[in-house]
């Protein structure tokens, strides 16, 4: 597993660089404030439910969460699966907010 700053991920997303973005968070948290990745909630990794993403083993798979724990717990599983290239981002999106929200 790879770790990508919110920084790095900034500049891949405005580059229009190529990759899959998955949202590891609750649905309520996706809805409050998202980066565009798709929802796939921890939970439905754990329990194997990972249909939506399942042709995406070959190809970058960037995570993110709150804070970076749910998304390298995620990481961590979906490499056990078979998926040869994820990424974490490291602070998740408490520091995208940080970072980048108007204060």
């Amino acid at each position: 597993m790879k770790n990508i700053s919110v920084q790095e991920l900034k500049q891949k997303l405005d580059a229009g660089q190529p990759f899959n973005l998955v949202d590891v968070r609750e649905p309520d948290e996706h809805a409050a404030f998202n980066v565009g990745g798709l929802l796939l909630p921890l939970g439905k990794i754990q329990a194997m439910q990972t249909d939506d993403i399942d042709s995406l083993k070959d190809e970058e798979v960037i995570l993110y969460c709150r804070s970076g724990n749910r998304s390298t717990q995620a990481c961590l599983m979906l490499e056990s699966m078979g998926f040869k290239n994820v990424t974490n981002v490291a602070g998740g999106m408490l520091d995208w907010q940080d970072k980048f929200e108007k204060k």
